[in-house]
Order: C-alpha cells, then structure tokens, then sequence
C-alpha cells in the first residue's frame, strides 16, 4: 500500500509498505478520507508537540474514515462493506481510566499519528472494530472523516453544560472553533459570541451559526456575562478575556493547545465559582457527532475548503496558510 510518511520535518515521502492484517478484534479499513489537523500540521513543521517528539518515520493523519475490507478473529464478517468513521484511539482496556469510562485518558493510550503510532495517510489502517463507527449513507466520505474533530466539539460542549437558551462565548473560529459553533447551536445555545482577530474567520463563524462576532484585538471584551466560554485558541490573552466574561457559577472549557503556563485571573475564579476544567480528545462521543451530521443540525462538507491526493499530502499540510483555509481533506482512495 502506500504511504505519506513524514521523514524529517518539511519532508513527506510516499513509500510503499505492506498492508496491515487485522488482529483479533480488529477491523481492516480501507482509508477513503483524511481530514488535516493542526497538530498533524504541527508535526510536519517542528517534529514535535509539547512532550511528543518524532523520533522515527510517521505516518500522521487522524481524522479518518474509509470502507471495512476485512475483519479479525471474533469479529462479524457481515461488516465487511461498511462505511465507517474511525475512532482513532487504542486504549488498555484493563487501565483505571478505561475502567473508569475515561477511556481517553488512558496512560497506555497509542493515538494515530502520534508518536510513535502510525496514522491514517495511507491506504489501509487496523483499528478495534468498536472503534470503526457505521455510518449512513447519506453522509459523505469528508464528514465522515470530519467527526473526530466535531468529537472534540462535542467533548467540550457536553463540558460546559450548553443547553436550552445558553449563551457560550468561544475564542478563535479555526476550525474547532468552527464547529463548536455548530455544536453550541444544536444544543440549543442561543447566544454565540466567537472572536478572532482575523476578519475573514470572523465572517466564517456567522455563516456556521455565531450570532455576534468579536475583533479581540479591539479593545477589552463588554461584560457578556455568559453561562460558559470555550477556548480553542491557546492566546493566553483570550483566555483571561474570556474567563472575565464568564457569569457567577460558569463555565470555562480549554480545549486550544498554547503555552505550557500561563496567568490565570485566580480571584475571578474563585470570586465567582467558576468551574474551569480542559478537555483532551473525547470518549463515548461518535454516535452524537453521527446523529448530529445525519439530522442536518451540523454541516461538515461545508467547512471543506481543500482536497488532495494522497501524493499531495505535504500541499494539504501547508493548506492552512491559504487566505480562507478552513479544513483540507486528503482524498486517499
């Protein structure tokens, strides 16, 4: 099969390699779709995200999703033919977390297309077949791939309690900011305050459901008094603004990864009671992000703006850097 092997940072390689067999338990998927991530983008410019380090070949790519080809020992042959979004993470099933139902913060987790696990920019992958989620027809191979991030969205939503008549503020409209301005709506938010510094993102977030929009770099945000803030933007300063603009009891969700330390307004905090907590990956999510996209209530083929072929894996890389980029997919099979 082939392969877009990262060998060195700013250089991909397509290789040939062996198709994987499935383990027990295992499904065998042929890739259709890959969704361009910022931390896979991350690893192709610096080799390395916070304690993560490429130290040998990778193959990246974790929004994935493709066609059952073949199954494991213990595993119903009648899934081979299905279309399914990929789960990609392999936890210790026997670990405290993943007894806990914290599955994704298993200490012994191995994650595509992060070091050293091999990702989902090639043609064939393994995964658990609980992990390979069916999906309907209706949806496309994009979207289908596009719910590991709406995932995240998802994850931090259910976190900062958004229901019926929330108001949410979220800094940064990339694409997780994208879509958990989708989320917020469909959970029934009726306030969605997004800010960017950039105007065309800001634009963006109207179309995807923000009902205001805010330039951070205007001036000290207006008492908003919302029920919670999400970040997905990692500035520092943005995440001060936005827990100021949090109601007594609220809610901060930091979901955008930025400096390892950073000042936090802590008499705020403590002052008004606010509940502030992170969120890494998700757990028990899929379902939703499906429902979600087959319902209509979130759209993820709009938010594509690029595609490549798998030989062009190191252009959808560097596709974030184009003036209204918001999410590439390398068109794999």
């Amino acid at each position: 099969m082939r392969a877009a092997v990262l060998l060195e940072p700013g250089r991909i390689e397509l290789q040939e390699r062996p198709v994987p067999r499935p383990d027990p338990g295992d499904v065998l998927i042929r890739v259709s779709a890959v969704g361009v991530c910022g931390s896979d983008t991350h690893y192709y410019r610096h080799g390395r995200i916070g304690e993560f380090v490429v130290e040998a070949p990778l193959v990246l790519g974790h929004e994935a999703a493709g066609t059952i080809v073949d199954v494991g020992e213990g595993v119903d042959r009648s899934r081979i033919g299905q279309r399914v979004s990929i789960e990609p993470q392999r936890p210790d099933p026997d670990s405290a977390e993943t007894r806990r139902g914290h599955y994704n913060l298993c200490p012994h987790m191995r994650f595509y297309g992060t070091p050293p696990v091999d990702g989902a920019l090639c043609d064939y992958v393994t995964i658990g077949a609980q992990f390979a989620h069916p999906v309907p027809d209706s949806m496309s191979d994009d979207a289908a791939a596009l719910c590991e991030p709406l995932s995240v969205g998802i994850a931090a939503t259910r976190k900062a309690g958004i229901g019926e008549g929330s108001r949410v503020l979220i800094a940064g409209a990339g694409p997780i900011g994208i879509v958990l301005a989708q989320v917020a709506r469909a959970y029934g938010a009726t306030d969605i305050v997004v800010t960017d510094p950039v105007e065309a993102r800001r634009t963006q977030a109207r179309s995807f459901g923000a009902t205001e929009v805010l330039d951070p770099t205007a001036g000290p945000l207006p008492d908003l008094g919302v029920d919670a803030f999400i970040d997905a933007s990692g500035a520092p300063s943005a995440i001060t603004d936005g827990i100021r603009a949090v109601r007594p009891a609220g809610n901060v969700v930091l979901v955008g990864l930025g400096a390892e330390t950073m000042e936090l307004p802590v008499q705020v905090i403590q002052n008004r009671e606010l509940v502030l907590t992170g969120v890494f990956r998700y757990a028990d999510t899929w379902p939703t992000a499906i429902e979600l996209v087959e319902s209509g209530r979130v759209d993820l083929d709009a938010m594509v703006t690029a595609r490549f072929p798998l030989e062009r894996t190191a252009e959808a890389l560097d596709s974030d850097r184009t003036p209204g980029s918001v999410k590439s997919v390398v068109t794999v099979s």
